[in-house]
């Protein structure tokens, strides 16, 4: 059916309807790769060092040699890898898309067999490294963001759901980054990405949802430029900074409230050892004191300490904000309901 060379552009685009195929080595793939891509390595990592190695001390046809001493007993099982995957997806559409590092023989190598077989191919001119620079190029655009504010303990995370349901435009960069933020913010959940795949998955989200909704801004929590181990992108970071905060304002004792039921059934060792993480900040006696309600299993009185240390924090981070008066749009409530404060912040933004 054929083989064609496209754009960065249009292999995004592409994406969105058809399987997309990562032919590098297992080590390159799980560092970083094109979000939703399977990997499909035509060489694995000692492969792909051995051919590289005869590649600079011998010449590239003795490289291309062994590369088809290893491509040949693998060709069977990667027609049957691609079957799968179209089962899986119920699809009997014929199109792949297919792309390696640089755009190089790798993936001209699986194009071709895939071509062979009888499906419809697309390569990636440039490969994954073209891929990166649309991702970082993104960035820099001038996005339409509103901000979603309020302290500690507001339910901003499920307010995001309601607004998503009722069809505003949405990112939630704690579900993108796998850390809910604050030292507490990785209790219960897997191994962050690395820093390149958490830009990529933003990248194609930011892509995805200006696609889906154009015409609406896209609402994202106000976070720290740093979510764990990953970061906001300085450029894009620079552009949130500058966006209107819509600042939810719910009296302490419901936050508390809130925070006892979602975070009082995380692991107490691991709340512990979080409490301990914070310690030069919040100082010696409080962090004490906490801990010893921790004990006690006082999980309100634990939580009250810490709320009031994320609440200066949060103050603190909002102030240094330039231009605040006119960026910021303070709403009342009296609950953390997510879809009675949706609509209220909502009414705020239309009115």
């Amino acid at each position: 059916m054929g083989i064609e060379k496209t754009t960065v552009e249009r292999f995004v685009a592409l994406s969105q309807q058809h399987p997309v195929i990562d032919v590098r080595s297992e080590g390159e793939y799980d560092h970083a790769h094109i979000p939703g891509a399977y990997n499909l390595s035509l060489f694995n990592d000692e492969e792909r060092k051995v051919v590289g190695t005869i590649y600079k001390q011998q010449s590239r046809e003795a490289a291309i040699k062994k590369g088809l001493d290893y491509f040949g007993p693998k060709m069977s099982r990667m027609i049957s890898f691609i079957e799968e995957i179209k089962e899986k997806n119920q699809s009997t559409d014929k199109t792949v898309l297919v792309h390696c590092w640089r755009g190089g023989m790798r993936s001209g190598g699986v194009a071709w067999l895939l071509d062979l077989y009888g499906f419809k191919v697309y390569t990636l001119v440039g490969g994954y490294k073209s891929f990166r620079n649309w991702a970082l190029n993104s960035f820099k655009r001038e996005w339409n963001f509103n901000i979603l504010g309020g302290y500690t303990g507001s339910g901003k995370t499920i307010i995001l759901e309601a607004l998503k349901e009722k069809g505003e435009a949405v990112i939630d960069l704690e579900g993108l980054a796998g850390h809910k933020g604050s030292a507490f913010g990785r209790i219960g959940l897997p191994v962050q990405d690395s820093v390149e795949m958490f830009e990529n998955k933003l990248a194609l989200e930011l892509y995805k949802t200006s696609e889906a909704i154009p015409t609406k801004n896209i609402w994202l929590e106000d976070e720290s430029q740093r979510i764990g181990s990953v970061s906001i992108p300085h450029d894009l970071w620079n552009t949130i900074r500058e966006k209107k905060v819509f600042f939810i304002d719910v009296p302490f004792e419901n936050r508390l409230e809130y925070l006892v039921e979602t975070y009082g059934i995380l692991d107490k060792v691991e709340l512990c050892e979080a409490i301990q993480r914070i310690e030069k900040k919040l100082g010696g006696l409080e962090t004490k004191t906490a801990i010893a309600f921790l004990q006690e299993n006082n999980i309100k009185e634990c939580f009250s300490i810490l709320l009031k240390y994320y609440d200066k924090l949060y103050r603190k981070s909002l102030e240094k904000r330039e231009n605040l008066k006119e960026l910021l749009k303070e709403i009342k409530s009296i609950t953390t309901d997510k879809n009675i404060n949706a609509a209220l912040i909502l009414k705020q933004n239309y009115d």
